[in-house]
C-alpha cells in the first residue's frame, strides 16, 4: 500500500520579487490594497506550488517524532519497535514539529539496538538539528567502532562548520565521504542521506548538496547505533536540538523527501484520522496582527471543517460564530480583509483553532480536531526578567522585559511599596528594555513596572514583583501549585534572620487570618480538612526583634486544592536509609514479593537510589517501577491506606490509574484489588504491552459489587497476572502514577 503525503512550497524569494513590482508600479507607495493583492497572490502561489510524495510503509525502518515530551525512551512511532534509551538529552517544546530533543554537548545521546532491521543496504536517513556549535564535531547519527574502523554510517556537522555524511565499505576507512556547505548556528536545517546502492546522496533543507559513487555493500558490526555522539563513545558530542528523525531501507526520490520536509513525518506513518503538526505550534506567541494557520492533514480527509475564536468553550462547541468554512487545502489567513477575524486580531488576545476533518464517503466523518491556540503579544510589557513573584533574587540583579506590541519607549517605576509603584507616574521615559536598580536589600520584596509608548497613546503595565536572597520561601506545595490534596502540610524555608514567624492563610487575599505562630525550627503548617477545587491563599510574617528592619511581611502564595482525591502520586517517597526517622522508601510503602519470590514475583523501586523512578513520569517527579515476573503465577505490590479510606465522599464514583508499559514486555492481564479481596482486571489483555501512558478508569460499582465497604478501604493492590488462578508467564516492567478517585459522569 502507498501512502501519500502532501507538502506545500512557499518560495520567499517569490513574495519579494511580488513586492518589488507592485512597489514599482504604484511609485513605491505600500497601500493597503497593495497589501491584500499581494497576499492573495501568495496564497494562491503557495496552493499552486503543492506537491504529492509517495512513501510505501513498508520500506520504514524507524520514525522517531521526539513528541513524548517526559520519560526516558525515545519512541520509534512506525510500530517497529526501534526504540532509543535516553541518555542525558531533555525533551523540549523548541522544535520543528510538535516536540524535540537537546542535547548539551557534553555527551548526551539516544542509544539504539542495532537491530537486523537497521542494517540496510539501501538506505534514507534524515533529520531535523539546529546546531550551537560550529567548531567541533557534532555526530547527528553515527554507527561504528572508531574512526580507522567505521561501520555503517556517519550523519554530522563537520568541526570546521560544513556538513558531513559517510557511508562504510570495508575496514581501514574506506568509504563514501559526502561534504556540504556550512551552516549557520541557531538554525534549523533538514539534511537527509540516500544510499540507492550505487549512488550516495546528501540533501540539506530539500537540495541535492552533495553525491558520490559507493563502493558496494555498506560495511556494519554490532555497535549500537545512537543519536547525539560516537557510537563506541561519548565524543563528538552534538550540541543543539534534533527533531523528526527518520531511516528507510529505500532511497527516497528528491521530490519525496522534500514532501516530508514541509508537511513532517507524522504523515507517512497512517491511518491518522485527525489533522496535525499545527503552524504556528500550540500555544505559540505572534508578533502581528494576522497569523498564517496550517496544519498536516488527516489521513483520510477531503476537506476541513475550520473554527477559530476567542473562546476556547465556543470554538471546542463548534459554535456557529466560530465556523470559518470549509475548503479542501491545509492553509487559512486569518486577520486580513477577506479571510477570518478581516478586522484584524486584537494585541493582548488569545485565539483557539480547530480543524475537524471531512470524508463524507467515511461512516466515521467528520473527525473532530484537537484545540490549539496562538495568542497576540500585548501592548504591554511582558516576559519580566526576574519572572513575576520570583523568589531568592540576587541582590545585584538586573532588570529586563520584553516591549510590547508596538512599544518605543518604556518608562520604568521601581520601590519596594505596590501602592507607590501602581499608582506612580510622569517617570522618565527610555529607549532600552532592561533597568538596573543598583544593589538591593537581602531578604526584601520589590515591585516594578512598565509602561509601554508606542507613539500614539502610552500602555500601563502590570506591577511585578520578585524578592531578593534570604527571605522566606515557599518549599510544598509550591507557588501556584494545582492538585494539591486537600489535607495538605504546607513548608516553607526560614529568612536568613528571622527567629520568629506568623502563619496567615485563607480564600480572600484581602483579610487572610492568622492561625498561628511559632519559632526557628518549626517551619511548618497543616490547616486541616480543605474543600475540593478551591484556591487558598497564605503568607508567612516573620520577625527579630533584635534586628531594625524587622517585621518582614512575606510574599503571597496559592495554592489550588484538586478535584480528586488522591491515593498516591508517588511524590513522598525518598531514599533516606531505613530506620531514620524520615526514611519513606517506596518499596516499604508498596509491599512487593522480594522477601517472598515463590509466590509472588514483583519488585517495586529499583534497586539502587533513587529507588523511585524520576525520568518516566506521568506527573510531577516520581513514578513508582513495578518489575514483574510471573514465572510464580503472579506479580502484585499492596499499599495499606492510612488516610483517605473513605471513598464515597464528594459523590466519587470512579478510581483512576496511570501506568505505562513497555514494548519489550511479556502480555499479561493486569489487575487492582480493594481491601485483598475484590478484583478488576484491565479489558486489554495487551495493557501492560502500551508505550505510552494510559489512563484506566475503574467504576467503583465493580468493587462494590463483590462486597467492598467503599466507605472503608484499608488497601490496594496492584498486579499483573491471574490473582484467583496463578499460571506461569513472563515478565516485564510497568511504571505507575497518579492513583486517583474522581467523580465523573458516567
Amino acid at each position: 500500500m502507498l501512502k501519500t503525503i502532501s507538502g506545500y512550497q512557499a518560495s520567499v524569494r517569490g513574495w519579494s520579487e511580488i513586492l518589488y513590482k507592485f512597489s514599482v508600479k504604484t511609485g513605491g507607495k505600500m497601500t493597503r490594497l497593495t497589501i491584500i493583492c499581494i497576499s492573495f497572490i501568495f496564497i494562491s502561489l503557495m496552493f499552486a506550488g503543492q506537491s504529492y510524495a509517495e512513501v510505501d510503509p513498508e520500506t520504514i525502518v524507524g520514525v522517531w517524532l521526539f513528541d513524548e515530551g517526559s520519560g526516558e525512551v525515545a519512541l520509534d512511532y512506525s510500530g517497529n519497535g526501534n526504540d532509543g534509551t535516553l541518555n542525558g538529552p531533555e525533551w523540549t517544546n523548541e522544535s520543528k514539529f510538535g516536540g524535540a530533543l537537546e542535547f548539551d554537548g557534553a555527551g548526551s545521546y539516544i542509544e539504539f539496538a542495532t537491530g537486523e532491521s537497521m542494517k540496510t543496504q539501501q538506505l534514507t536517513f534524515m533529520a531535523w538539528f539546529n546546531t550551537r556549535k560550529l567548531d567541533g564535531y557534532g555526530h547527528i547519527f553515527q554507527t561504528g567502532t572508531d574512526w580507522n574502523d567505521i561501520a555503517g554510517c556517519v550523519f554530522r556537522v563537520h568541526q570546521d562548520g560544513h556538513a558531513q555524511a559517510a557511508l562504510a565499505h570495508a575496514p581501514g576507512n574506506t568509504a563514501t565521504w559526502l561534504d556540504g556547505p556550512a551552516f549557520e548556528a541557531d538554525t534549523w536545517y533538514h539534511m537527509v542521506l540516500t544510499y540507492d546502492g550505487t549512488t550516495a546522496t546528501l540533501y540539506l533543507d530539500g537540495v541535492n548538496v552533495a553525491s558520490g559513487d559507493g563502493q558496494g555493500e555498506i560495511m556494519y558490526d554490532d555497535q549500537p547505533v545512537r543519536i547525539g555522539t560516537h557510537s563506541h563513545d561519548t565524543g563528538a558530542a552534538f550540541d543543539g536540538f534534533i527533531d523528526e528523525v527518520a531511516l528507510f531501507d529505500v532511497a527516497l526520490e528528491a521530490e519525496d523527501i522534500e514532501a516530508i520536509m514541509n508537511s513532517g513525518l507524522s504523515g507517512i506513518l497512517g491511518d491518522q484520522p485527525l489533522a496535525s503538526r499545527p503552524n504556528p505550534k500550540d500555544g505559540s506567541l505572534i508578533l502581528d496582527t494576522w497569523v498564517n494557520l496550517a496544519w498536516s492533514p488527516g489521513d483520510f480527509a477531503v476537506s476541513h471543517d475550520i473554527y477559530i475564536g476567542e473562546n476556547f468553550e465556543d470554538v471546542d462547541a463548534g459554535a456557529e460564530s466560530t465556523f470559518q468554512g470549509n475548503q479542501a487545502g491545509t492553509f487559512i489567513v486569518a486577520g486580513f480583509p477577506g479571510f477570518p477575524k478581516p478586522e484584524g486580531l486584537v494585541p493582548g488576545t488569545t485565539y483557539y483553532w480547530r480543524i475537524d476533518e471531512v470524508n463524507e464517503a467515511q461512516a466515521d466523518s467528520p473527525w473532530k480536531g484537537e484545540i490549539w491556540s496562538f495568542s497576540i503579544a500585548p501592548r504591554t510589557a511582558y516576559d519580566p526578567l526576574p519572572a513575576d513573584s520570583a523568589e531568592s533574587v540576587s541582590v545585584d540583579v538586573k532588570l529586563s522585559w520584553t516591549e510590547g506590541f508596538g512599544g518605543k519607549l518604556h518608562t520604568v517605576y521601581f520601590g519596594d511599596d505596590f501602592d507607590q509603584v501602581s499608582n506612580a507616574a510622569g517617570g522618565q521615559a527610555q529607549g532600552t528594555t532592561d533597568y538596573d536598580p543598583g544593589t538591593l536589600e537581602m531578604a526584601k520584596t520589590y515591585y516594578w513596572r512598565v509602561d509601554e509608548f508606542d507613539i500614539v497613546e502610552t500602555h500601563k503595565g502590570n506591577v511585578w514583583s520578585f524578592t531578593t536572597e534570604g527571605a522566606v520561601a515557599a518549599l510544598d506545595p509550591a507557588n501556584s501549585a494545582v492538585g494539591v490534596s486537600q489535607t495538605p502540610n504546607l513548608t516553607w524555608i526560614p529568612g536568613v534572620f528571622a527567629d520568629t514567624h506568623e502563619v496567615y492563610f485563607g480564600t480572600d487575599t484581602a483579610s487572610l487570618d492568622l492561625k498561628g505562630s511559632g519559632n526557628l525550627g518549626s517551619e511548618s503548617f497543616e490547616p486541616g480538612q480543605l474543600e475540593w477545587n478551591t484556591t487558598y491563599y497564605w503568607r508567612i510574617d516573620e520577625a527579630n526583634n533584635a534586628n531594625a528592619d524587622s517585621p518582614w511581611t512575606g510574599p503571597l502564595w496559592s495554592f489550588t486544592t484538586a478535584n480528586f482525591l488522591i491515593i498516591d502520586d508517588m511524590e513522598s517517597y525518598n531514599d533516606i536509609d531505613e530506620g531514620q526517622p524520615a526514611s519513606n522508601r517506596i518499596y516499604l510503602a508498596w509491599v512487593d514479593g522480594f522477601d517472598n519470590p515463590t509466590t509472588n514475583g514483583s519488585t517495586v523501586g529499583h534497586l539502587s537510589p533513587p529507588f523511585a523512578e524520576m525520568t518516566i513520569v506521568h506527573s510531577g517527579n516520581q513514578s513508582m517501577p513495578f518489575a514483574y515476573n510471573n514465572a510464580v503465577g503472579k506479580s502484585e505490590a499492596t499499599l495499606t491506606l492510612a488516610s483517605n479510606r473513605d471513598w464515597t465522599v464528594n459523590g466519587i464514583n470512579t478510581l483512576t490509574i496511570w501506568f505505562r508499559g513497555e514494548g519489550a514486555n511479556t502480555a499479561e492481564p493486569m489487575y487492582v484489588a480493594l481491601n485483598d479481596s475484590a478484583v478488576v482486571t484491565h479489558d486489554n489483555p495487551d495493557a501492560a504491552l502500551t508505550r505510552n501512558w494510559s489512563q484506566w478508569n475503574i467504576d467503583l460499582q465493580a468493587f462494590a459489587d463483590q462486597g467492598v465497604n467503599l466507605a472503608n478501604v484499608n488497601s490496594i493492590t496492584l498486579g499483573v497476572g491471574n490473582r484467583s488462578n496463578p499460571v506461569a508467564g513472563g515478565a516485564g516492567m510497568l511504571y505507575f502514577d497518579d492513583i486517583r478517585l474522581y467523580t465523573l459522569s458516567q
